[in-house]
């Protein structure tokens, strides 16, 4: 066999041109489209990093906030609630109040019912008393007298 060095050479150029043209028109752009897509790519995971570590810090802070808006609700609750115990132990204070002065009254008009009917039986006692000892004296007596007869059996009955 023999070898025929010059279409080794010539084969062995044709190689090298085929190179440097594939090198130029395929290569070299395939190339860039690779380093371009990896690029976007490395941009983009940089990109969703930040986005990840914005998010976390939002979400950090709206926990923060969501956390002092319940201790506020909180707060603003107790507060309610303290004024409407308030509102409560003055209503139920005023009722007693009132409670008091209507108690207060029955037992002045109750009083006074008292003190009328006493005085209605002492007169229908003096009426009896008069009648009693005219009957029993039989004779007429001035009123001033049936007066103090009446009072001195009022007052040893002790009405």
């Amino acid at each position: 066999m023999d070898i025929d060095l010059i279409r080794v050479g010539i084969t062995i150029v044709n190689f090298i041109i085929l190179y440097f043209l594939l090198r130029h028109f395929l290569f070299n752009p395939v190339n860039n489209k690779i380093d371009s897509r990896v690029n976007a790519i490395k941009s983009d995971i940089d990109k969703a990093e930040s986005d990840r570590v914005e998010a976390e810090k939002l979400k950090n802070e709206n926990a923060q906030k969501l956390a002092k808006a319940k201790e506020e609700g909180k707060a603003i609750v107790e507060n309610y609630k303290v004024k409407a115990e308030k509102v409560s132990e003055e209503i139920t204070g005023e009722a007693s109040n009132e409670a008091q002065v209507i108690l207060e009254r029955a037992k002045k008009e109750a009083e006074r019912e008292k003190e009328k009917a006493e005085d209605e039986i002492k007169s229908q006692v003096v009426e009896l008393a008069m009648l009693v000892s005219s009957k029993a004296l039989n004779k007429s007596l001035d009123e001033t007298e049936h007066r103090r007869l009446i009072e001195d059996f009022v007052a040893k009955v002790g009405i």
